[in-house]
């Protein structure tokens, strides 16, 4: 564990700050949060996704092992709050399918990215975050 620390003391940094929050945090607050997180991973997504390709790109991987974290991170966060709507919320269904939607539509960029497609479900995020007040 302190060697992964020791790796990445920003993103160790990052996922202490972020259990401190989830700990105080009520169902709501715990949502807003997931949506907060899924939203930064996509935008770290977008980021790798715009940088240059090195000059041997034919021997590396056209999208970097950053770019597919972000999206692994995206998804499971989305993915979780599909299957975490409680079943007598009275916008249960939406909200099931619409971060089930999400979700797939982020596992569509795994393999083929489309910068356009992941800000718009950034985007997507966003509204629902500013919705919620």
């Amino acid at each position: 564990m302190m060697q992964m620390f020791s790796q990445n003391p920003a993103a160790a940094y990052r996922r202490v700050a972020l259990e401190a929050r989830i700990e105080v945090s009520g169902s709501a607050d715990l949502t807003r949060i997931c949506l907060e997180e899924a939203c930064a991973a996509l935008g770290q997504a977008l980021r790798a996704v715009e940088q240059p390709l090195p000059a041997c790109s034919e021997v590396i991987p056209r999208y970097s092992r950053g770019y597919r974290d972000a999206l692994s991170r995206a998804q499971t966060i989305l993915l979780w709050l599909a299957q975490s709507v409680a079943p007598d919320h009275p916008l249960g269904a939406s909200l099931t399918a619409f971060y089930g939607g999400l979700a797939s539509q982020i596992g569509a960029n795994c393999l083929q990215a489309d910068a356009r497609r992941i800000a718009e479900i950034q985007s997507d995020i966003r509204d629902m975050l500013e919705a919620a007040g």
